[in-house]
């Protein structure tokens, strides 16, 4: 009779605790096996001393949410893309489905208003399908394609023809063509639709549309570009703009830089170029006119004592500025390697939000180009730029005799309503000061 009793007390709380799995919405795999829970008769005599508990492999716990069941399926999601980044457009896929992938291997380019990011495959796997499709908006998180670990690559497959023409052997028999044709998926033929009647382009009172010609297309506009079009005009709008310009003649630092280019090179590894010089002579006039290197933010004036030129950089995509941090604590080799460094990685497109933040003064280069003159626009929240122009001999007047001399001209463009025309052209004249005769800034004179 106890030992009845006892058999219907266990067989009471076995279903119980089958009941407590089944509730458990983080518990899978268990099944009715309730003879698993419940002891033979014979053991019933000692339950005062033994317990039994559900099989620990009887359920598991989930515990990562972003593979499946199998932890075989991976997807790759928008990284972060900065602070003042929150969102880019998907401009191109660098992989398509089937393919093999590597962890951490880009597998797609996001365009940013300032640079442009990959998507990295966060295991090696083979690309399973693509959610998101080239030119969507996306933020970070948001997820572009799955991965999976057990797919295998997708192979070209060669016709039976080809095939037996590339070995050499006959071509396959009627019986095996047909095995091959019924192994192969069926493709059906694109179904033709009636072209749809173009809708009328959208027109507005400030911007007419000229009507659409033969040898005309019309293309979306990056954003990178809308970025540099959005700020240039914003600057125009903000700032009142003046530029003023000079000339310097470039005999003694080009026979600076031929006579010890060689050595240079040597001790640092990286040639002498003019664009150190302009920098640190830059940095020479920044010091001397501190309101040059100053902002305007709201009622207040924001001196900075410190010195971060922005170098502005054209590549494929369009304009970008990266930053040469503290300027001010570099001699030429830093300053020169560290161009080189931003200008490398500028043309990989490999620019971070990072290198381009900041900057409280900007040095562009368009003599590089060709250009002989020209008024740059100052990139905000700056309140200067230095323009550098194209190399030219010129006639010019040196202690009353007429020479041929290797000139430039100089511009900056300056905010002023922060900057009067006093200050502009003490910094630029002293720009031309220290690039005429170097020696100035070892003398610090």
């Amino acid at each position: 009779m106890a030992s009845r009793v006892a058999s219907g007390l266990l067989r009471r709380r076995a279903v119980a605790t089958l009941g407590l799995l089944r509730s458990h919405t983080h518990v899978r795999n268990y099944s009715s096996q309730l003879s698993a829970l419940i002891p033979a008769t014979s053991q019933c005599s000692n339950l005062t001393r033994r317990y039994y508990l559900p099989n620990p492999s009887l359920y598991q716990v989930w515990s990562r949410s972003f593979a499946s069941d199998s932890g075989d399926k991976f997807e790759a999601v928008v990284p972060f893309m900065g602070e003042s980044v929150t969102d880019g457009t998907l401009a191109n896929f660098l992989k398509k489905p089937g393919d093999r992938v590597e962890a951490d291997e880009p597998i797609a380019q996001i365009e940013t208003d300032k640079v442009t990011i990959d998507v990295a495959s966060p295991e090696a796997g083979v690309i399973e399908k693509l959610i998101a499709s080239e030119g969507d908006t996306v933020t970070p998180g948001t997820k572009v394609a799955i991965i999976s670990k057990s797919a295998q690559p997708a192979e070209t497959h060669v016709a039976p023809s080809e095939e037996a023409t590339s070995k050499g052997s006959s071509p396959p028999k009627v019986e095996e063509k047909s095995r091959v044709e019924e192994k192969a998926p069926k493709v059906e033929p694109p179904k033709m639709q009636a072209p749809k009647p173009t809708a009328p382009l959208k027109t507005s009172p400030s911007e007419p549309q000229l009507p659409p010609k033969e040898r005309e297309r019309r293309v979306p506009m990056p954003r990178l570009r809308k970025r540099i079009a959005n700020r240039l005009k914003d600057s125009q709008n903000t700032f009142a703009m003046l530029s003023t310009f000079n000339e310097v003649d470039m005999t003694n630092l080009m026979k600076l830089r031929s006579d010890y280019k060689d050595e240079f090179v040597t001790k640092h590894g990286v040639k002498l170029g003019l664009m150190s010089c302009f920098v640190k002579a830059a940095v020479s006039a920044l010091q001397n006119q501190p309101i040059v290197n100053a902002v305007i933010d709201g009622d207040d004036i924001i001196y900075r004592d410190y010195v971060d030129v922005s170098v502005a950089v054209g590549t494929s995509k369009g304009l970008v500025v990266p930053v040469i941090r503290d300027a001010d604590t570099m001699n030429f080799a830093d300053i020169e390697k560290g161009i080189n460094n931003l200008a490398k990685k500028a043309n990989e497109g490999a620019l971070s939000i990072d290198d381009m933040a900041g900057g409280t003064f900007t040095i562009s280069n368009g003599g590089v180009y060709g250009s002989l003159l020209s008024t740059p626009i100052i990139n905000p929240p700056q309140s200067s730029i230095l323009g550098m122009h194209s190399i030219v001999q010129r006639p010019v007047v040196v202690n009353g005799d007429i020479l041929a001399r290797p000139m430039m001209f100089l511009a900056l463009t300056y905010d002023h309503r922060l900057i009067d025309g006093r200050e502009a052209v003490f910094f630029l004249r002293r720009i031309k000061d220290v690039v005429e005769d170097p020696r100035r800034l070892l003398l610090d004179i």
